[in-house]
């Protein structure tokens, strides 16, 4: 399959933002004000460019916002909406949403961070790799608040390295995967679970591997990310 419009997309949009609140007070992550428009806006607008069709956003804190703010389309996407009932993690929202999957492999995506890859570049990586999961990994100077990647010489992904002080440049996760829709159904159902932390380090050495994108990349995570982002997405035509 090399055309991206059969790909399910899946965003993980659920998050409180607990960092954010200050600034974004009665309002899910997603839908913080970047220049204007909701966060969320820019990785639509990303993945209509690129030719996706279908988005399912997994929802949580507030979800019924972002459903009214952004209904069942927004361009060329047709937007099916996987809410949970209590909070199940980054894992955990995208098993939830297993039933509404339909192509084998899936994109996921974060919905608090943005990094301007080459989606049909990225595919191209996953299928030469015959990888069963692939992770889009971007360059910082310093990776203590995202922990880093560790790849072998082929690029198949061999460790995590936990966020601490002090860890200095390397590439990390962008947020943004293809995973075979087995390796979701293999996700245990019904509890709160990490992608990051529970998932990934069991998927090393089973067709896991790390595609290097040099494109600029952000999160919203932090009130000081957040700031930047207004000037991050100065370029950006919605």
């Amino acid at each position: 399959m090399s055309n991206l419009s059969k790909i399910d997309v899946v965003i993980l949009a659920g998050g409180f933002g607990t960092r954010l609140q200050p600034r974004v007070r009665g309002k899910p992550k997603v839908l913080a004000e970047v220049r204007g428009h909701p966060f969320l806006e820019y990785l639509l607008s990303q993945l209509n460019n690129a030719n996706f069709k279908k988005v399912i956003l997994c929802t949580g804190y507030l979800s019924n916002q972002v459903e009214k703010a952004f209904g069942g389309k927004y361009k060329n996407l047709h937007l099916i909406y996987s809410p949970e009932q209590i909070p199940l993690g980054t894992a955990g929202s995208l098993k939830n949403a297993l039933p509404l999957l339909n192509s084998e492999t899936v994109l996921v995506m974060n919905g608090d961070s943005f990094c301007e890859a080459d989606f049909k570049k990225f595919w191209q990586f996953h299928l030469s790799k015959n990888s069963k999961v692939s992770l889009v990994l971007s360059p910082v100077s310093d990776t203590s608040r995202f922990g880093k990647v560790k790849l072998g010489i082929d690029d198949s992904i061999i460790g995590f390295q936990e966020k601490k002080a002090g860890s200095g440049g390397g590439f990390v996760n962008a947020g943004i995967y293809f995973i075979n829709k087995t390796f979701i159904s293999e996700i245990p159902v019904g509890k709160e679970i990490s992608l990051e932390k529970d998932v990934f380090p069991n998927w090393i050495g089973k067709g896991f591997y790390g595609f290097r994108s040099n494109n600029n990349f952000i999160d919203i995570g932090t009130p000081e990310s957040y700031a930047r982002a207004q000037q991050f997405f100065a370029k950006f035509k919605l």
